[in-house]
């Protein structure tokens, strides 16, 4: 799962510059520099599929990126906890079903959900079990502008 989407700049008279996500649109966020619109993205990202979550929607797969286009991945915790939802959407597991799976109490499966709490991996890595599903690591280098 592909959770890495490309943002649309857009620079206004005003001096104002914004960034938008085409196939997320909940997000966006607006600054006075390339800069300071690039540190916010991550947030405004985790907010708006934060959304998705809580209502139950699919999340959407990114789109590929133009040349030159800003690329933002998301946290490597939160994309894994996307990806225990969407398995979970797919799949038509509730959270109780999936607290069942794991033993564990309904609580515990929302904190898994919650892409604001610092969960265990050990507990996402059991989760993702429970959905048939595993984790795997990829390392690559860098390659998203940085600001001038």
């Amino acid at each position: 799962m592909n959770l890495c989407y490309p943002a649309d700049v857009r620079r206004y008279r005003s001096g104002t510059v914004g960034l938008f996500f085409a196939d997320v649109p909940e997000a966006a966020t607006v600054g006075k520099t390339l800069t300071e619109v690039l540190d916010h993205a991550p947030d405004a990202l985790i907010v708006a599929l934060s959304a998705y979550v809580d209502d139950g929607r699919a999340i959407p797969s990114p789109r590929r990126a133009r040349r030159g286009q800003p690329v933002l991945c998301l946290p490597p915790l939160v994309a894994l906890k996307l990806a225990i939802h969407d398995a979970m959407t797919q799949q038509g597991i509730t959270q109780a079903a999936l607290a069942g799976r794991l033993g564990v109490d309904g609580r515990q499966v929302r904190r898994i959900l919650d892409l604001d709490h610092e969960s265990k991996f050990s507990q996402i890595e059991a989760a993702l079990g429970a959905l048939g599903l595993r984790a795997s690591v990829s390392v690559e280098k860098n390659t998203s502008p940085t600001p001038a």
